[in-house]
């Protein structure tokens, strides 16, 4: 583009926010039709000019040149409208890598468009499982608001909607699914409400939904080290067959993690109080302890474990462990990057939660804190376009203790975000 259409445009975009402006440069005079842009834009300071004095109207303005005047316009965002900041919204976001290179975080435009942020994510997802011998197709959408009340106060909350393409009787209807207020104190935060409470190292294994804990949340995170404590109820809609044993009782959990760079060490800790009767692999009075390691060599690779022991059971099997090898990284924002994990799970059936994060139906045959379940499981995503991510998981060679060994499974599915 024309820099002196570019600049016409942004002129358009801030009309009202200057008064008067001299002429700035020599080669822009009063009878030039885009003068009052180009002289408002300098005036402001959202535009400059070359040393000599030259604005250079006629020659191609580049990418990195305009995400200059867009970061110089966020600097003056409490000075526009509740449209002018939806435009310059849109202009950050396409221009997020530019603004990233000049040190600028888009992150800051969540206060924008009112104090409302709107974001959201879709899949479309086929599975062929092993717990029933059937196969399932379905898709998601969910939009995402945040809310900013102040600096340091935010107000999240997500629509959801599940629809399943082969029986519509368990389509969801739109429900919201996550509602939380955070307030940031510095490196602490306090989240209170409903929110995500993932376990688990191997795409949160143990327990994986995003909208899961209803409670209060004290968290703190400053250079390599984070930390969690919390206290509520985990919220599903699982039926006994589904591992519901946690519903409905309260419980503490605490997290803690650090990046030493060379490793990755995470540690957790749950415990269930006992306000609920034993259900089939949970003993109403549970206690957990994880510890998972993550270590990248060779640049993209990385070998990564997990040890999970629940110490207060009447379950005989109540440890789980796996490991794994995992390659590469998939950038939403990269067409054409990837990852791939494998990993070897041994589970024992008083250790998973229920809600597992892994996309095959796997881990539902593990149904007594008695049995035991092996299994190999390969995970990939490879981003596609921009924002665009194909995901593919295969679940295999499985063994269940003194029992019929499931049958194999994959699922596979398109994402989106937007």
């Amino acid at each position: 583009m024309k820099k002196i259409l570019a600049i016409a445009a942004v002129a358009a975009l801030t009309a009202g926010v200057s008064a008067y402006a001299a002429n700035p440069f020599s080669d822009v005079t009063p009878d030039d039709w885009a003068y009052q842009a180009v002289s408002d834009l300098s005036d402001q300071g959202v535009v400059e000019g070359y040393p000599d004095g030259t604005f250079k109207g006629e020659r191609n303005m580049t990418r990195y040149e305009l995400a200059q005047i867009i970061a110089r316009l966020m600097a003056k965002e409490d000075q526009l409208n509740a449209e002018q900041r939806a435009t310059l919204d849109k202009l950050a976001g396409e221009y997020a890598d530019e603004l990233a290179n000049l040190g600028v975080r888009v992150g800051n435009l969540e206060k924008k468009v009112g104090n409302i942020y709107w974001s959201g994510d879709a899949r479309m997802r086929y599975q062929d499982k092993s717990l029933n011998k059937a196969d399932n197709w379905d898709g998601r959408m969910r939009i995402n608001v945040k809310g900013q009340v102040n600096d340091s106060t935010t107000i999240n909350g997500r629509l959801t909607y599940n629809m399943n393409f082969k029986d519509s009787t368990k389509d969801s209807g739109v429900y919201m699914d996550t509602l939380n207020v955070k307030h940031q104190f510095g490196d602490f935060a306090v989240t209170l409400g409903r929110y995500a409470n993932n376990f688990g190292n191997e795409y949160s294994w143990r327990f994986g939904d995003s909208h899961n804990f209803d409670g209060a949340e004290l968290s703190y995170a400053k250079d390599a080290f984070n930390a969690k404590v919390g206290f509520g109820q985990w919220d599903t809609d699982y039926t006994v067959d589904q591992k519901a044993a946690m519903d409905d009782q309260d419980a503490f959990y605490a997290k803690a993690g650090y990046d030493f760079n060379f490793a990755k060490l995470g540690v957790d800790y749950v415990k269930f109080q006992g306000n609920n009767t034993a259900k089939q692999s949970f003993s109403g009075n549970d206690e957990l302890l994880g510890v998972d390691l993550s270590i990248p060599f060779a640049q993209k690779w990385a070998v990564l474990g997990e040890y999970v022991k629940n110490t207060n059971t009447q379950f005989s099997k109540d440890d789980a462990w796996n490991a794994g090898i995992s390659y590469g990284v998939a950038n939403w924002k990269k067409p054409g990057t990837f990852n791939i994990n494998v990993m070897y799970n041994d589970i024992g059936g008083a250790t998973y939660f229920g809600g597992t994060g892994i996309g095959t139906d796997m881990l539902g045959n593990l149904k007594d804190g008695n049995k035991e379940l092996k299994f190999w499981n390969i995970g990939t995503d490879v981003t596609l376009a921009k924002n665009v991510q194909l995901h593919g998981e295969y679940a295999f060679d499985a063994d269940l203790t003194n029992s019929e060994d499931p049958d194999d499974a994959w699922t596979v599915s398109l994402n989106y975000k937007f």
